[in-house]
């Protein structure tokens, strides 16, 4: 059995948006591939969570502005590291 990969980023950690995100159909009130986050955009991690079948860690992330959204690492960036 493989392990549970553990996540890069922690609970309360300052992150930003590493590229734009768009609405998978997460915000059914805003237009299929609409923009829900720009590319740099600060937020903070608000949950870990884990995606069994990827073996993937999955992030709730509450951007500036209030929008929480499900981010994979590749769509995150550290926050000093994003400066």
């Amino acid at each position: 059995m493989t392990p549970i990969r553990e996540p890069r980023f922690r609970w309360g950690q300052p992150l930003a948006a590493a590229c734009d995100l768009f609405n998978d159909g997460s915000y059914p009130e805003l237009a299929p591939d609409a923009l829900i986050v720009a590319a740099g955009t600060a937020g903070e991690v608000v949950n870990v969570g884990h995606h069994a079948e990827a073996n993937l860690p999955v992030y709730l992330v509450e951007f500036a502005g209030g929008r929480v959204v499900g981010c994979l690492e590749d769509e995150l960036a550290d926050a000093g590291a994003a400066r």
